[in-house]
């Protein structure tokens, strides 16, 4: 009976060194990088996350659940914010998109219904058509989303989008930037709940760095 308790224990602490191993510190350049020119955040006194998406992207939809469920209990000293991304021509539907739903106030509404009509659904809002119709079957103003869409407004929001990106030196999506300076993917070939660990840890380094 000892003798079994003994290899009980020692199987128990195996585990136990196994786990810590997922829990490891963060390694600067391969759970985040750290940009040499920090782009300035909106409150000084706040932390800020972005998340940068696409609404075509199967690992954007993935993550989305989760994101979502961090927003529910987000720190109280963190500003969060989504930016659409776009590499290539065909994103910028989805960048228009999103800034018109943002500002007719839609996104509790519409935001996961994107995701859902590109991903479950199989709808293509890449084409604008087929995007304005797919509105008004969402109780939304279709004449009024389409202004918006097509307003000068959305124009300087991509491309200020578009020059984020490059501030930011992204190279994919989804993406967080914490505090203007740290970049993140999560852990190279981690699930999401990986992705959203490193990121609550990269916001405690931040916050511990801006105590006095």
């Amino acid at each position: 009976m000892n003798r079994l308790m003994m290899l009980l224990n020692v199987f128990l602490g195996i585990i136990l060194l196994s786990t810590a191993g997922v829990h490891a510190e963060l390694v600067e350049g391969r759970d985040y990088k750290v940009l040499q020119n920090p782009q300035p955040t909106q409150n000084s006194e706040r932390i800020e996350v972005i998340e940068f998406f696409w609404y075509g992207c199967p690992h954007c939809n993935n993550l989305h659940p989760h994101v979502k469920a961090w927003l529910k209990n987000k720190p109280d000293d963190v500003d969060f914010r989504y930016v659409p991304a776009i590499f290539r021509n065909n994103w910028i539907p989805g960048a228009k998109t999103f800034y018109t739903i943002e500002a007719m106030g839609e996104i509790d509404t519409l935001h996961d219904r994107v995701y859902d009509a590109i991903h479950r659904d199989k709808v293509n809002l890449s084409d604008e058509t087929v995007l304005f119709n797919w509105i008004a079957r969402q109780d939304v103003d279709k004449d009024k989303f389409i202004n918006h869409y097509q307003s000068f407004t959305t124009q300087n929001q991509v491309a200020r989008s578009n020059q984020m990106m490059q501030q930011y030196q992204l190279t994919g999506v989804p993406v967080f930037v914490v505090e203007g300076q740290y970049v993140t993917q999560g852990k190279k070939g981690g699930t999401p709940q990986d992705t959203m660990r490193v990121l609550d840890e990269i916001i405690t380094m931040v916050r511990k760095n801006k105590t006095p």
